[in-house]
C-alpha cells in the first residue's frame, strides 16, 4: 500500500500477516478503539475479546501491516477439533478499503482449513457499522447460521458460518 499525501493507506502494495501478542504496545491503541467502538453500539452485548481473551490458548492472533503501519488484526479460537471462530476482525481506519481486512480474513480461513477444521464461524453485530465486514464475510462464502457455542440471540448480533469442506 502507498500513502497518499494526506497519509490514507491505498491499495497497491502487499500486505504483511504476522502471528503477534494481542498485549503488544503496537496493538493497544487499535484494540481499545475496537472495544469501544463496538460497546457503544452494542452496549452489554459487544462480544468482542480484550487483550487477556485474545491471548488465551486456544486464540490465535495476527496482526496485518501495510509497509510499517499497522492496518489490523484478527484471531482464530479453536473451538473444538473440527470448528474454529474467527474473532476480533479489525481494519484500521486508514487502512479501511485497502484490502487489509480482506488480508486477514483469508489468512484465517487458510489457517482453519489447515488446522482441518470443518467450520469456521463468527459473530458480529447487526449496527450499520458492521456492514462492510458482512458484506465481506458474504463475498468470501459465509451464510447465516444459528448460534453456536455459547453464544445467545439477541437483535444486536447474528452468526455466520463458513463450510471449509466445499
Amino acid at each position: 500500500m502507498e500513502r497518499s499525501e494526506d497519509g490514507d493507506l491505498k491499495r497497491g502494495r502487499e500486505v504483511d500477516i504476522r502471528q503477534d501478542d494481542p498485549r503488544a504496545p503496537h496493538v493497544a491503541d487499535l484494540l481499545a478503539h475496537h472495544l469501544e467502538e463496538l460497546r457503544s453500539v452494542m452496549g452489554e452485548h459487544a462480544q468482542a475479546l480484550d487483550a487477556s481473551g485474545l491471548s488465551a490458548a486456544t486464540v490465535t492472533f495476527w496482526t496485518v501491516w501495510q509497509g510499517h503501519a499497522l492496518a489490523g488484526f484478527g484471531a482464530l479460537k479453536r473451538l473444538d477439533d473440527t470448528h474454529g471462530e474467527v474473532k476480533s476482525m479489525r481494519a484500521a481506519p486508514a487502512a479501511r478499503g485497502t484490502g487489509a481486512g480482506r488480508a486477514i480474513l483469508l489468512h484465517i480461513i487458510a489457517e482453519a482449513r489447515k488446522r482441518g477444521y470443518a467450520r469456521l464461524s463468527l459473530e458480529t453485530g447487526t449496527a450499520s457499522l458492521h456492514a462492510p465486514a458482512v458484506s465481506l464475510y458474504r463475498s468470501v462464502g459465509f451464510l447465516n447460521c444459528e448460534p453456536f457455542a455459547d453464544y445467545q440471540a439477541s437483535p444486536h448480533n447474528q452468526f455466520m458460518s463458513l463450510d471449509l469442506l466445499n
